[in-house]
């Protein structure tokens, strides 16, 4: 997909994002409701989830597609690179990842939001795969970041 028509695509989930999740401040209803919009609306997204850091470990939340792997190991992965570094990963082939952790041998390419609380203290990661090389780009990158924003500001939503 062209970067114009990915962008476009993005602004109107935005929008619909935006008045589906003015009806609650759960944080667990708005995670599960912005993966089932992302995962349905975006054709390339293979797998589309969260991650949450509970207990010191790395659990899987809610999620779109195959089964994920339960908990992902300390430090190791794209998940836990992007929470380390607090910031934005994106990987164009997830089999030259060092450290990658194949929860399903179809996902190729991967982005990594790391998850930020409304004291900015990172509390997970949100995951989204695809099953092709290269997948994503900043556009990607930008809108998933703006779309997880909205988990922990209700206000952003209306409310």
């Amino acid at each position: 997909m062209d970067k114009v028509k990915k962008d476009k695509r993005y602004q109107r989930i935005y929008n619909q994002l935006i008045s589906l999740l003015n009806k609650t401040d759960d944080r667990a209803a708005r995670m599960a409701t912005i993966t089932a919009v992302l995962h349905h609306k975006m054709d390339y997204f293979f797998w589309t989830g969260f991650y949450t850091i509970r207990s010191g470990k790395l659990m899987v939340s809610t999620y779109q597609g195959p089964v994920a792997c339960q908990i992902l190991a300390k430090d190791c992965g794209a998940c836990w690179a992007a929470i380390n570094n607090g910031e934005t990963l994106i990987i164009d082939d997830v089999e030259a990842y060092p450290g990658h952790i194949a929860c399903d041998s179809r996902s190729a390419s991967e982005i990594v939001v790391p998850l930020k609380n409304r004291n900015n203290e990172i509390y997970g990661a949100f995951d989204i795969d695809s099953s092709s090389l290269a997948s994503f780009d900043e556009v990607d990158g930008a809108w998933i970041e703006k779309i997880a924003y909205l988990i922990d500001h209700p206000e952003e939503t209306g409310l």
